[in-house]
């Protein structure tokens, strides 16, 4: 008789158990890949412009676009588009779908802040060939190179002053690998010549739209992953009848 009965307390905790699963896949889910595009719809990415920097300023008729700017927008982006192609008429089928989407949304957002928190090693002559020096007005002198770079939430401005050295310099010349930031005394050739850098001047200066970004990021990341907990965790206490590790996932994603 108390084994029957244990039994049957058994068998409704774990309907309990699955009935509340369902409910998650079929409502937590949505309500919270809503509030992920209302987060991820006010990260508005902006390209800085016209900005006026050691009396020089960005041409009015050519367009820039800073890449790192751009390559985060197209991360969102493809954030925003899976998230959208799950809405509220969908029906998630198993907790293996809704993880796989969390994780592919969850890359997105990763690639996005990483391109924001990691400014890309260049070489002095990559930077010759950005053509950013050919974008301000009135043009900058032929020994100057400049780069423009995101860390963090500060936009930073190198410039580096140049001089040519000269065919019978007793200087070991060593071309320099990539950087950040170079430093004095890195030598590079461009063209015909061989230079070297003789000083470097930074400035950087707080944007504040790129640490709500930042912030933005990093509240939808943990969104993901709670959301992930959740329905890892109702897989778990509903029983083998989950889905979760075992089911076929639509591979659109």
């Amino acid at each position: 008789m108390a084994m029957a009965t244990a039994l049957a307390a058994t068998a409704a905790e774990r309907a309990v158990l699955e009935e509340e699963f369902r409910w998650l896949l079929q409502d937590e889910v949505h309500a919270v890949l809503r509030q992920l595009q209302d987060i991820l719809k006010d990260v508005n990415l902006k390209m800085p412009r016209n900005n006026q920097l050691l009396h020089f300023a960005f041409r009015e008729d050519k367009q820039w676009k800073l890449q790192q700017i751009q390559d985060a927008r197209n991360h969102v982006s493809h954030a925003i588009h899976l998230l959208a192609n799950r809405d509220e008429s969908y029906q998630f089928k198993t907790g293996a779908e809704v993880l796989k989407l969390m994780d592919a949304v969850m890359l997105q957002l990763t690639r996005a802040r990483n391109r924001l928190t990691t400014p890309a090693t260049l070489t002095l002559p990559e930077i010759a060939a950005s053509g950013l020096t050919r974008m301000f007005a009135p043009a900058l002198p032929a020994d100057l190179l400049v780069n423009v770079y995101i860390n963090l939430n500060k936009l930073c401005l190198t410039v580096y002053q140049l001089h040519v050295l000269q065919p019978n310099s007793t200087k070991n010349f060593r071309p320099a690998g990539g950087s950040v930031l170079h430093s004095p005394g890195a030598m590079f050739e461009w063209g015909s010549q061989r230079l070297e850098v003789s000083q470097v001047h930074k400035v950087e200066c707080v944007i504040p739209w790129l640490n709500d970004a930042l912030v933005f990021f990093t509240v939808s990341l943990q969104l993901c992953q709670q959301l992930k907990d959740k329905v890892g965790l109702g897989g778990l206490l509903g029983g083998s009848k989950d889905p979760c590790h075992t089911a076929k996932v639509p591979p659109d994603l």
